[in-house]
């Protein structure tokens, strides 16, 4: 009986090269690298998404308010508004502040309707003009105690006031933080201001009480800041209810205080 014998040719098992272990050095920084495009590109197109997504939302409550012309630009959850007329640019920073995710809004240009020029009329003068009182205006305090005394007065006369069991300020409320924010423009620049809310005690518990003061507070920072007084001048907080004044309405009321 005949046997016939098979031989199997097993390859040879390649032989370590030192090319080899430099290929691989190269192979991992560039992975490494790749990763961090990668993720850098995501992050890119996150944010792209989230500053569209804050402009369509803010020109739709600009249009809804009938602000429909300006432009509204985002630098993440920051906005520049542009192309408003001074009589309306106000108006529309409070609705891009209010819409949200916006963090902080800016207007570039006038912010202050442009009053027309006087019609300039031929009088004669008279040859003795008529005595008038002379009055004076008293100069801006200038040091702590009487830039407080001024801010205590003002908020004595018009209280800072708010849509009952809201951040919303009212009318009257939106007024007297404007004119807070005339006096606090001309106190010395070296001057820091810090605005408190407070709240009275309400069915919501303590949590709701602090979330509301704090909304509060910001939500006049806001006014200042749109008027002139620069941000890192003023920072805000919120104590709830935990400060009560009087157990009456005077409970609910804005501190601003020189720092």
């Amino acid at each position: 009986m005949d046997t016939t014998r098979i031989q199997v040719a097993i390859p040879a098992r390649p032989a370590y090269s030192p090319f080899m272990r430099q290929r691989w050095i190269l192979v991992v920084p560039v992975a490494v690298l790749v990763t961090a495009l990668l993720a850098g590109v995501a992050t890119w197109t996150q944010a792209g998404r989230l500053e569209r997504d804050l402009t369509a939302r803010a020109q739709a409550a600009l249009f809804e308010a009938g602000l429909p012309t300006g432009d509204v630009r985002f630098d993440g959850r920051d906005a520049t508004l542009s192309g408003f007329a001074p009589g309306q640019a106000l108006r529309a920073l409070e609705i891009v502040q209010r819409v949200d995710g916006v963090r902080a809004a800016k207007v570039n240009g006038d912010v202050t309707p442009v009053a027309p020029s006087p019609t300039t009329t031929t009088t004669t003068t008279p040859s003795t003009p008529p005595s008038t009182p002379h009055t004076t205006t008293a100069p801006p305090p200038t040091d702590k105690a009487g830039v407080q005394a001024e801010i205590d007065r003002m908020l004595a006369e018009s209280p800072i006031a708010f849509e009952p069991d809201t951040a919303k300020l009212t009318p009257e409320g939106e007024q007297a933080a404007r004119s807070i924010a005339i006096a606090l423009g001309k106190a010395p620049a070296s001057f820091r201001f810090r605005v408190t809310g407070h709240v009275a005690q309400g069915p919501g518990g303590e949590s709701a009480a602090l979330k509301l003061s704090r909304d509060r507070a910001r939500a006049v920072v806001r006014i200042l800041t749109a008027n002139g007084l620069a941000a890192k001048r003023v920072t805000y907080r919120g104590l709830g209810d935990t400060r009560p004044a009087t157990g009456g309405e005077e409970d609910r009321r804005v501190e601003i205080t020189v720092v």
